[in-house]
């Protein structure tokens, strides 16, 4: 019998994969298990991406991330941009920038296996995308156009819903109020000898209003604005060019 929180797509996806053992899917969802690992993949901007425990589940709002950075990429008109993704994890990001316009993507991660995931992701989605293990706050910035991340920024002291428990820890939290990643980023690209044209973060939903003093003092230079989720929170930190 079908469970009252899972939709009738996902029940027949589950269905149809695991017909001989229901009863044991059913008790991993009572205990929480995220069904986008069970499926073993999620639809991201009309692009299918696999996913399992190496990877964070790509959320809708990171879906909506792409589709305002792919808008303000054909605002500014910028061309053919070279994109660097930190933290990429699944590959959700890089690859839905590459499908939907003409680009040269770099996207790395810390984690190898995260790294080995988005790579057969690719493949999947027959697109190339320069993937590399790096740390996020080690690698080169210079040379690009545009820098895009939906970092770990979930607070260490924030409660969180219990499927969380299973997703990688580092793809999560972040100390400083959840702020740290950004605070070096943002950082980091201030001391390029050439800034990127776009910066474009996912962030959390009280986390604007610090983000947009620590863009105005470090980057003087570029616009920092704050935009809505589809639920209406602040969701979204672009750092634009000045033009």
């Amino acid at each position: 019998m079908k469970p009252k929180y899972i939709t009738e797509i996902d029940w027949q996806l589950l269905q149809k994969k695991y017909p001989n053992n229901l009863k044991e899917i059913i008790a991993k969802l009572e205990n929480r298990y995220p069904v986008q690992y069970l499926i073993g993949n999620v639809e991201f901007l009309n692009t299918t991406i696999n996913v399992d425990e190496r990877v964070l589940i790509p959320r809708f709002e990171t879906e909506l991330l792409v589709e305002k950075t792919i808008e303000k990429i054909k605002e500014q008109k910028i061309n053919n941009p070279k994109i660097l993704e930190l933290g990429t994890g699944s590959g959700c990001i890089a690859i839905s920038l590459k499908k939907n316009i003409s680009c040269e993507v770099c996207a790395i991660d810390i984690s190898k296996d995260s790294i080995e995931l988005a790579k057969y992701n690719a493949q999947q989605n027959k697109v190339f995308i320069d993937f590399r293990v790096e740390d996020m706050l080690n690698v080169n910035y210079e040379g690009y156009d545009i820098i895009i991340s939906n970092p770990p920024y979930v607070s260490e002291t924030e409660p969180v819903g219990d499927e969380t428990k299973y997703e990688p820890q580092n793809a999560l939290f972040a100390t400083e109020n959840g702020l740290f990643f950004y605070k070096e980023i943002i950082k980091k690209i201030s001391e390029l000898s050439t800034k990127p044209k776009l910066i474009a973060f996912e962030i959390g939903m009280t986390q604007g209003k610090e983000l947009l003093e620590i863009s105005k003092k470090y980057l003087s230079t570029m616009t920092p604005s704050i935009e809505k989720d589809l639920t209406g929170r602040d969701r979204y930190l672009f750092i634009e060019e000045i033009v």
